[in-house]
């Protein structure tokens, strides 16, 4: 019987040389890097990790709680948090809890620079799915920030009447009252069904005793009388017609109100010394509370357009407020204007109102400039306006829309201002409140989720960050108060991955 030959074993492939991950001397003690091994390979990997630790950088498992960085090549963000759950880390609850999400374009760069790169935006992984523990199947978030507010809702007749209690309490002095009609209001819009009984609410929070009594008196009367009464009262109707007058708040109002004066009218037989602005606002009026449509919105943008381009090519315009939430129509155009080179964007803003004056759209202007010494002080996010002012450089106008928008094509279908009021339909031209604001680079996406709204969305999102999260969240930034370190973000879907939110589209944010 013939034997077999016996097949050689191969021998097996020598380790690469190279310094063992002990022996190596750590240079940057407060860095722990963990890298991903899904898709990666178990041999790249360590062949990265031999490579860190000849730099001087720690490695460990990417699970470990020391890990201060976790790596990852040509995975997702959400794809990284799933395989960290998988393999026994806990998530994080907030940004300060965890390790940074980093691709391995930051990891490359540190290694060629021989130390630990400054983490930037496009190095982090970008977490979509929410971070917070979602809502149990029937419960309502306690923040407006946590709930999705469509435009259109289930319950506008009930909201209606809150919100018209939440004016009357704000023209009496009373923003406490006037803010938990406001909140009882903005809880009803996010709801996904129409409330048949007041019992439906009783686990729904932010409506309060007050407010119940009106729900339930609007559900089996079609109506409120303490609603009714406080439409139909003098006062309110007063306070109403005077605060509607650009450059007129409700102390103004409510003195006005005092003297005995009830009618735009009376304002001119007493002869009430205005300011500017309020000179403007009444004389244009009637245009000012006849709502702006988006088209003339658009209109408006394009024309501040091409004055920025004219100055400064690459500077870009973009249109917040009720737009961008998607209305249909609103009150006046707000206008962000910065570039994408820090810096470019100062005095912009200065020669574009120069521009837009000469060519003749301008009815009137005032312009407040930066008032912002730092984003270093302190005081800007320990005070407790820190939240609700911003301190970019901005011009309050009123703008001249011409000819169904489209003959003020360089100025040359500006009639002479002054001639008329405008009467919106019963004239050419109209004459449409316009905010201009100017915002470096790197504060845009906080501006612009600033300047979106809904005011009340834009309120609760800086109660929820201080209070749930220990930040302060302005227009300029976002601040850890106990670690004492920004937060930068390239976008609005960065600031609500900080603060542990699902992103919630501007288009639900009508609260």
């Amino acid at each position: 019987m013939a034997q077999l030959p016996v097949k050689k074993r191969r021998p097996r492939r020598a380790e690469p040389a190279g310094p063992a991950h002990s022996e190596c001397l750590v240079r940057f003690p407060e860095v722990v890097l963990g890298l991903v091994e899904k898709r990666m390979g178990a041999s790249r990997k360590t062949f990265l990790t031999s490579l860190a630790c000849s730099r001087g950088f720690r490695v460990d498992d990417p699970c470990s709680a020391k890990v201060t960085h976790v790596v990852s090549e040509g995975n997702s963000g959400d794809e990284v948090v799933e395989w960290l759950k998988k393999n026994g880390r806990p998530p994080a609850k907030a940004v300060g809890d965890g390790p940074a999400l980093l691709d391995l374009s930051w990891f490359t760069e540190s290694m060629a620079a021989g130390r630990p790169v400054e983490i930037e935006p496009r190095h982090r992984l970008r977490v979509t799915a929410p971070a917070e523990p979602l809502e149990e199947k029937g419960q309502v978030a306690p923040y407006i920030c946590q709930r999705r507010t469509p435009l259109l809702h289930h319950n506008t007749a009930l909201t209606d009447a809150l919100e018209t209690m939440a004016e009357e309490a704000r023209f009496c002095g009373s923003d406490v009252r006037s803010l938990a009609f406001s909140r009882a209001a903005s809880v009803l819009k996010s709801l996904p069904w129409r409330v048949k009984r007041i019992q439906q609410l009783h686990t729904v929070p932010c409506v309060g005793e007050h407010s119940q009594r009106i729900i339930q008196e609007m559900l089996e009367d079609g109506m409120s009388a303490e609603v009714e009464q406080v439409r139909q009262s003098e006062r309110y109707r007063t306070m109403k017609l005077f605060t509607k007058i650009f450059g007129v708040g409700v102390k103004i109002a409510s003195q006005w109100y005092q003297r005995g004066l009830r009618t735009l009218a009376d304002l001119q037989l007493h002869q009430i010394k205005l300011n500017l602005e309020q000179q403007a606002g009444l004389l244009h009026y009637e245009d000012l509370n006849t709502p702006v449509e988006l088209w003339e919105a658009e209109a408006i943008s394009q024309v501040v357009r091409k004055a920025v381009e004219q100055i400064s090519p690459g500077a870009t315009v973009t249109l917040t407020g009720g737009f961008r939430r998607g209305k249909p129509c609103g009150h006046d155009v707000d206008l962000l204007i910065t570039h994408p080179s820090e810096g470019q964007e100062m005095g912009l803003l200065c020669r574009v109102i120069s521009i837009l004056d000469s060519q003749g759209f301008l009815l009137y202007h005032s312009t407040h400039r930066n008032s912002l010494p730092s984003l270093e002080d302190e005081e800007l996010w320990v005070s407790d306006h820190s939240s609700t002012m911003d301190h970019f450089e901005r011009c309050l106008s009123i703008f001249h829309l011409g000819d169904l928008a489209g003959s003020n094509q360089g100025g040359a279908g500006a009639q002479k201002l002054g001639a008329s009021t405008g009467s919106g339909a019963s004239s050419l031209w109209k004459a449409v409140r316009v905010d201009l604001v100017e915002t470096p680079y790197s504060q845009f996406p906080f501006a612009l989720l600033g300047w979106t709204g809904s005011r009340n969305f834009e309120r609760d999102l800086r109660r929820f960050s201080k209070h749930e999260k220990k930040m302060t969240l302005n227009s300029h930034g976002l601040y850890h108060l106990e670690q004492k370190i920004f937060l930068p973000a390239a976008s609005e879907e960065e600031i609500f991955q900080h603060l542990g939110l699902e992103y919630i589209l501007p288009e639900e944010r009508n609260a």
